[in-house]
């Protein structure tokens, strides 16, 4: 797979911006601010239907214009297909592929397939459990875009039943508004319909939320592997790297889920896990009630990276976190090479800056057969020679050949 043309407008700080790429290394040199990154990460929007540097699509979106559009030409197994989408903040986003409307924005995840690493995956390693969720869901989703429906199922419930649960813990200590209810009718009554309510809300919590539980811990038991391997390429140290799943359901299960699996054919079916997370909800309900958030499911969980014994995080060294980052990124494109049999596309944003000179060969060395490999730097020298190519200079939102 790769990306032929990659047409952006009111994107970022481009009015418009049109860039011919070849497979191969292409490599994108500027100064910082001068707009190299805006243009991977059209291509990583594409991927994922999010940005890697903003949670939110409006600073997508040029200051002045009311959308934005990215467009690209696709080229896999020697067929092309034109994917477009316009990113409308506060409203639906759109999407075509060719010059046919798609019902969905998600309908087109699948089209490009794409591993993008950053600065910013640092936070994989030293940053908060939603990095590391997101990580995996990301890739869950690139692997089977079906699961970005059940994500956004998900999503749903856990704001539906957090919204239902502070309303009913009011309640509970009599400040609610249900505590005032109106003349005739039993607040205790009232109470009960409440209850009723979140325990409808408890199941739907945990249908969906054992579906997506059961794919993470499955493609967690995949991924593994490829991360040991890949850190110790990048890394050339002893200490092996390994992820564990680190469910929030309370008690042994838990701790059974976090011990991880020999194959992904022996993670705990669906509905074991379901039933899992409606007695993990049930002892924790009294907290909730008092906390008005939703304490078990999918939402709350984490990932615990190690190197040998240790965990990753806080004792790591600077060194060895990037090392784990790149290997975290370079194990999910070898799964996706493995199950697309095919190279996705892989994008390093201003990475060998980062990195000292032996990563940067080691790294170099991993990917340079990569079918296309889309690189930024400030400055030309600290891409490795390794990596020679197409090369295009960035200047003030201007894109020429280098």
């Amino acid at each position: 797979m790769h990306v032929r043309h990659l047409t952006v407008g009111d994107f970022r700080s481009y009015a418009a911006a049109d860039l011919a790429l070849e497979p191969g290394i292409t490599t994108l040199v500027g100064l910082n601010g001068q707009g190299k990154t805006n243009l991977v990460e059209a291509i990583g929007y594409l991927a994922t239907l999010s940005s890697h540097r903003v949670s939110t699509d409006q600073p997508l979106v040029r200051v002045g214009a009311e959308r934005a559009i990215i467009r690209a030409a696709v080229v896999r197994d020697g067929r092309e297909q034109v994917v477009e989408l316009e990113i409308n903040p506060g409203r639906a986003n759109r999407a075509k592929l060719g010059r046919s409307p798609l019902p969905r924005t998600r309908d087109v995840l699948g089209t490009v397939r794409s591993v993008l690493f950053a600065p910013e995956d640092l936070a994989l390693v030293k940053g908060d459990p939603d990095q590391r969720r997101r990580f995996l869901d990301d890739l869950l989703v690139q692997r089977q875009p079906r699961w970005a429906g059940v994500r956004g199922d998900y999503d749903k419930v856990v704001r539906q039943r957090s919204a239902l649960l502070k309303q009913a813990g009011a309640d509970k200590r009599g400040r609610g508004r249900r505590a005032r209810v109106p003349e005739g009718i039993d607040p205790g009554a009232a109470r009960e319909e409440a209850m009723r309510t979140l325990d409808i809300w408890d199941d739907r919590l945990a249908t969906v939320g054992a579906q997506l539980l059961y794919a993470r811990l499955r493609l967690l038991t995949d991924l593994v592997p490829h991360l040991t391997q890949t850190y110790g390429e990048v890394s050339a140290s002893v200490s092996e790297a390994t992820a564990r799943y680190r469910s929030s359901i309370p008690g042994p299960v838990g701790e059974a889920l976090a011990e991880g699996f020999e194959s992904a054919q022996d993670v705990p079916p669906v509905e074991r896990l379901r039933e899992e997370l409606l007695e993990g909800m049930a002892q924790v309900r009294d907290q909730e009630l008092d906390r008005g958030v939703s304490l078990v499911g999918p939402h709350r969980d984490d990932i615990t990276l190690a190197l040998g014994e240790m965990p990753a995080k806080g004792y790591a060294s600077h060194g060895e976190s990037w090392s784990f980052a790149l290997g975290l990124r370079l194990a999910a494109y070898r799964l996706l090479q493995h199950d697309l049999d095919d190279d996705p596309v892989l994008v390093l944003d201003d990475v060998f800056a980062e990195l000292d000179s032996g990563r940067r060969t080691r790294l170099a060395g991993l990917v340079a057969g990569s079918e296309q490999v889309l690189i930024t730097a400030a400055v030309g020298a600290d891409v490795p020679e390794e990596l020679s190519g197409a090369r295009f200079a960035v200047t003030k939102g201007e894109v020429s050949p280098a």
